[in-house]
């Protein structure tokens, strides 16, 4: 049984930073796909940072230079690192672990607020 725990959100003033976990049981990240995506109220879920299987990180356009992906395969951890947080950035925070070509998981969620 695969499970995604998450933590590390909460609420942050702009020019913040915050570093998220998503702590795996059950799937071995070193050979998964990864990724974190976050909602805002009234939008869609966006990808924000996301790692395959022996490859480079990405991040969309608004979040590349601030936020950073990695992984600790000891722990079988994913992390997700924001600096220079904005209001805009506000959402709830998920990650996806993913088999290649095969299932995805997600985790609960967890809020990140930013103040202006």
């Amino acid at each position: 049984q695969v499970q995604l725990v998450e933590s590390g959100g909460g609420l942050v003033q702009a020019g913040g930073s915050l570093r998220l976990s998503c702590a795996a049981s059950g799937i071995i990240l070193s050979i998964s796909n990864m990724g974190w995506y976050r909602q805002a109220p009234g939008k869609q879920r966006e990808l924000v940072a996301a790692v395959t299987v022996g490859g480079t990180p990405n991040y969309p356009d608004s979040v590349k230079g601030r936020f950073t992906i990695s992984t600790d395969n000891a722990k079988n951890t994913v992390y997700l690192q924001m600096n220079s947080l904005k209001p805009e950035d506000t959402a709830v925070y998920y990650c996806l672990v993913a088999r290649p070509g095969g299932t995805h998981y997600w985790g609960q969620g967890t809020q990140v607020t930013v103040s202006s």
